[in-house]
């Protein structure tokens, strides 16, 4: 007697986890490929600056990790160099997120202001920050400022366009709109224009973390003391390569964490946007 195979029910739980393992598989498929590659080209190569990834594994869980529950499984060196990096490259982005949304919305209301000062956003945004670097030596010297500065001035401008863009693109009719409500200067900004303008805003933050951290490692290979650029260049020249890489695998991961943090914070701000215009804006 045949026996009538009942199909499983689908949950939004089951369908939920089915998504998410499909959708880690799609994306993770390159990463393992570019891991077997480097490791049978490591392998094979006779190079001595191209350790296996066993290697860059093992440096890395030496140097930045340890079993201590009370440094939050980090060693030391994580706390001396990595530390330090994040503390500049936040303080700068911070100090270029003020800086960029504020003076990016006063430039996108007033058009006289956007002309004044239009030459020098286009200066600003076409000079590459790192040719900055010894003007900056020469004004801070070897220190924390010097770094922030750089790190700032580098990532206000993808900031300031982008606010500047999100601010004149509202649309005419909820400006008329919020005219004739007679909105105070304080809630046109709070409750529109800074609304309207937050999908662009978020486009040009996101982008900027990516600058910041670019410059944070740029910064400290040529002037500092102490931080994870500086540790990438004592450890090539004291020929302790598998330790090199190990710090650039763990600029890699800080860059992936930081993006997808701010990632998950962009779609829950930004939530009545996908409603509102189908899934934009994230």
């Amino acid at each position: 007697m045949a026996t009538l195979v009942r199909p499983v029910a689908s949950t939004p739980m089951r369908d939920r986890l089915l998504g998410i393992g499909t959708r880690v598989l799609v994306s993770s498929w390159l990463i393992v490929l570019f891991l077997v590659g480097w490791e049978l080209w490591a392998r094979w190569s006779p190079s001595l600056f191209i350790p296996t990834m066993g290697t860059i594994l093992t440096a890395f869980t030496d140097v930045w990790l340890s079993t201590d529950p009370t440094r939050l499984f980090l060693s030391e060196q994580f706390w001396t160099d990595a530390s330090a990096s994040l503390t500049r490259a936040g303080l700068g982005w911070a100090i270029a997120v003020l800086v960029g949304i504020s003076a990016g919305v006063v430039l996108g209301v007033w058009k006289p202001a956007a002309w004044f000062f239009d030459p020098i956003v286009r200066f600003g945004i076409s000079t590459p920050s790192t040719i900055l670097l010894p003007v900056a030596i020469l004004i801070f010297g070897i220190t924390d400022a010097m770094n922030i500065f750089l790190i700032a001035f580098g990532a206000v401008w993808v900031i300031l366009i982008n606010t500047i863009d999100g601010v004149r693109s509202l649309h005419r009719t909820t400006v008329l709109t919020a005219r004739s409500l007679r909105l105070g200067r304080t809630r046109y900004l709070v409750k529109i224009l800074l609304p309207g303008a937050s999908p662009q805003i978020f486009t040009g933050l996101r982008v900027s973390i990516g600058i910041a951290l670019i410059l944070m490692v740029v910064a400290e290979l040529f002037a500092a003391s102490e931080g994870i650029g500086f540790y990438i260049v004592f450890a090539q020249r004291t020929f302790r390569y598998a330790d090199m890489w190990a710090a650039i695998l763990l600029v890699g991961l800080i860059g992936v964490t930081a993006n997808t943090l701010f990632a998950r914070v962009e779609r829950r701000v930004l939530r009545w946007h996908r409603e509102a215009f189908g899934g934009g804006g994230s």
